[in-house]
């Protein structure tokens, strides 16, 4: 399935619309307004949230953390690495996604238990604040688009303190 993640421009918070490939709004994030740490409310058209996705405001390194139905569902962290950027969705048990590529680019692909998953791309999409993700059949789409969502606000804050 592909979705376009795009992130609307003037807004106080942030707030994003994801479509599909034919351009039907599926999901829209918003965020908290005047929050110190972010946090965003992943909803369907209809404003019901299936994911609520916030930052770990005191940790070493950056962490988001996404919650389904109020528990905390899973975890999207900065794998450690030499010389790459990574990030991992550590979600219980052994089904964790491994994430690596151009972040700053939005050039990425998910892998999990080695199979290839899910790729976001920006060179799908002309306009500047749009990015594509396409995701495997069978794949957890709200989990990936909000791991997505947390990978983008996390360049976005680094960006900011430039």
């Amino acid at each position: 399935m592909l979705f376009r993640v795009s992130e609307k421009i003037l807004s106080l918070s942030d707030n994003f619309t994801i479509t599909d490939g034919q351009g039907t709004p599926k999901y829209i994030v918003i965020g908290q307004t005047f929050s110190l740490a972010d946090k965003l409310s992943f909803q369907n058209p209809q404003g019901e949230e299936l994911a609520f996705i916030q930052q770990k405001f005191l940790s070493l390194k950056s962490k988001y953390q996404i919650f389904v139905k109020g528990e905390l569902f899973a975890e999207v962290v900065e794998a450690l690495s030499w010389f790459k950027e990574n990030y991992r969705l550590d979600v219980p048990g052994p089904n964790d996604y491994e994430i690596a590529g151009s972040f700053w680019g939005h050039e990425y692909i998910f892998t999990r238990s080695g199979r290839h998953v899910a790729s976001v791309q920006k060179k799908l999409w002309a306009w500047r604040d749009s990015y594509g993700v396409e995701i495997a059949d069978g794949e957890d789409e709200v989990a990936i688009l909000c791991t997505c969502i947390a990978i983008d606000q996390i360049h976005k804050f680094a960006q900011q303190i430039q």
